[in-house]
């Protein structure tokens, strides 16, 4: 009786963490060797090197390959590197594609289930999208852009009280104090000034979220290794105190907006518009191409078509929708200014180049600044787009396959047959990185989407808010949300590198996320010239 014990055990173990690891030989997909329980992350596990430098790797490594397979743990994953696949997976063959790996059962975290990224139910995620579409069209950001310039005004001016000429800011903590400030008020219709209430509780709430390390980082490993267990272990991935949080302000939000009748042109009310049945199909606004950032991607064909917008929307879902998009503004928007700080920092001579457009746009419009005027901004949108080029966020972006799907070749190779429920990633970082599409990769070259050269780009290789239908739906908020920040501090300071400052910059591969070895300490430099007018117009 024992020994069919000690065999059964063995049997599971051999199945669980030692047949996998010949998965990918047997398809005949090139792979590194992985060793069992870690698969291929052992590395990054450990933070002996970040998960972006172990995909660089290999996809260096397998340059003739339209693809790569490589081991999370004990769940295959096929990495696309040719970008005629990664279209194909991504936008032509969406019905296959057509959903993200879950991270979380419904029942056990609902506020990461069920919000838009996160969301399984295809029906029901087109429907959603379709609702929560008309947030961002350019008339909802041009009446938010008051409310930013408001925040972006109150950030600046806290340094401008500053004594000292230059002094040293922890830029990534100003803008996810900027950040939360925005969110806080054109989501959620709450005034914060998270400079000077250093502890509020969005501010505080939105560390405890998007924080990665400690416990969200066991529980992000143990869902690799057996997301049965985390089921068994009910382990959500957000704390009770962040969800409790964020549960409350929504429903005493929708409340007050119910009892005076309040009227805000935020996702909250067009989703409380949905559950009215009131929500009316917007006529789409065609795209100033001379004004639109290159960044930004365009709702697809998918949604703009969905009529049918009848669907059950509970306090949960729109606390899902709202906490999703504090969240992407919190960390996500925040990094994409902290790394443009940091770039501008090290190259005084585009930093010279943006103050010349800024001072040019401020005396022009009296200090007056307009949505318009920051939207048409050539430079200032080329720094952007080559910050996202060089430092995306989205350093890898997941589909899961819904039903099979196979893989065909131009070269006479036997096809790649994959089945319902496999993953694969597009490793935004690694092809953003690749001097084939790229020119020599680690320069900081905004030119690079200059009008004259941005015709360059292959399509599918420039992807910082994803592509196909399930791209970023708030690309054209964060964008807005990020110039008017920069704008709004180099009207006043040049920004310089610190003795903190670790020159090259560098990858901290230490870090779950995309940060800088040594962090964001850069100096703030008062400038001379008098733009004092900007903060009271």
């Amino acid at each position: 009786m024992f020994l069919l014990l000690v065999l059964a055990v063995l049997a599971l173990l051999y199945y669980l963490y030692i047949k996998p690891l010949w998965h990918w030989k047997s398809r005949d997909v090139l792979f590194e060797n992985p060793i069992p329980v870690f698969g291929n992350m052992m590395k990054p596990t450990l933070k002996m090197e970040h998960i972006t430098t172990l995909i660089h790797r290999m996809y260096n490594n397998y340059k003739d390959s339209p693809y790569f397979g490589i081991l999370n743990f004990q769940n295959p994953i096929l990495v696309l590197k040719d970008p005629k696949l990664i279209k194909r997976v991504m936008v032509k063959d969406f019905d296959v594609f057509s959903r993200h790996l879950a991270m979380a059962d419904e029942k056990i975290d609902p506020l990461w289930s069920k919000n838009l990224f996160s969301i399984q139910d295809v029906h029901k995620w087109r429907h959603l999208r379709a609702t929560l579409s008309p947030t961002f069209t350019a008339n909802k950001l041009r009446m938010m852009f008051d409310l930013m310039q408001e925040c972006a005004k109150n950030f600046t001016k806290h340094y401008l009280e500053q004594e000292d000429e230059v002094f040293e800011v922890d830029i990534k903590d100003a803008f996810r104090r900027y950040a939360t400030d925005v969110i806080a008020t054109t989501a959620f219709g709450i005034t914060c000034n998270s400079l000077k209430d250093r502890n509020n509780e969005f501010y505080i709430m939105g560390l405890d979220a998007s924080n990665f390390d400690g416990i969200r980082f066991l529980k992000f490993l143990l869902y690799s290794i057996s997301p049965l267990l985390t089921k068994i272990l009910r382990l959500g991935i957000f704390s009770k105190t962040v969800s409790n949080f964020f549960r409350k302000i929504v429903s005493d939000n929708i409340r007050m907006r119910k009892e005076q009748n309040i009227i805000r042109p935020d996702m909250i009310h067009l989703l409380m518009e949905a559950r009215k049945g009131k929500l009316k199909k917007e006529k789409s606004e065609p795209v100033d191409l001379e004004a639109d950032s290159f960044a930004a991607v365009d709702e697809s064909e998918i949604i703009k078509k969905e009529t049918d917008w009848q669907m059950e929307i509970t306090d949960e879902d729109i606390t899902a929708q709202a906490m999703v998009f504090f969240l992407g503004g919190f960390d996500t928007t925040s990094s994409m200014m902290s790394f443009a700080i940091a770039e501008l920092a090290v190259n005084p001579e585009i930093q010279q180049k943006l103050d010349k457009e800024i001072s040019d746009v401020f005396e022009n419009t009296g200090g007056k600044i307009k949505y318009e005027d920051i939207n048409r901004m050539k430079y200032l949108d080329m720094i952007i787009s080559e910050t996202l080029r060089k430092w995306t966020l989205a350093i890898l972006l997941d589909r899961q396959a819904v039903k099979p799907y196979t893989i065909y070749h131009d070269n006479g190779k036997q096809p790649l047959k994959l089945n319902e429920g496999d993953v694969v990633w597009i490793p935004t970082y690694c092809i953003h990185r690749d001097p084939a599409y790229f020119p020599d990769p680690e320069k900081f070259d905004p030119e690079r989407f200059s009008d004259e050269r941005k015709h360059e780009i292959k399509p599918f290789t420039y992807l910082p808010f994803g592509a196909g239908p399930r791209n970023c739906i708030g690309s054209r908020f964060a964008l807005l949300e990020a110039k008017i920040a920069l704008f709004s501090i180099l009207i006043h300071f040049e920004v310089v590198p610190t003795k903190k400052t670790i020159l090259p910059l560098k990858l901290n591969e230490k870090a779950v996320t995309l940060q800088l070895e040594g962090g964001f300490i850069f100096g703030l430099k008062k400038k001379k010239a008098n733009m004092g007018n900007y903060l009271i117009c």
